[in-house]
């Protein structure tokens, strides 16, 4: 008999230093970002949290700035 296994699901949550490799960004200025309210954070207890979603709404934000400076 086989084992039918479930595909693993998508990572929701990131931590800052996954973030912070995935945008190039240092810790400095992914904080300024949070910061701001450029990037929204979860907690869960004292660990910070950046959803996948944080993530998009970030990267879009900065697609539409640069779009205006066009």
């Amino acid at each position: 008999m086989t084992a039918v296994t479930a595909p693993a699901p998508d990572l929701v949550l990131y931590k800052v230093p996954e973030v912070m490799a995935m945008l190039k960004m240092s810790r400095h200025v992914l904080y300024e970002q949070i910061q701001r309210g450029r990037l929204r954070i979860v907690k869960q207890g004292r660990a910070t949290f950046i959803t996948a979603a944080a993530i998009r709404a970030y990267v879009e934000l900065l697609e539409q700035e640069a779009e205006a400076v066009r």
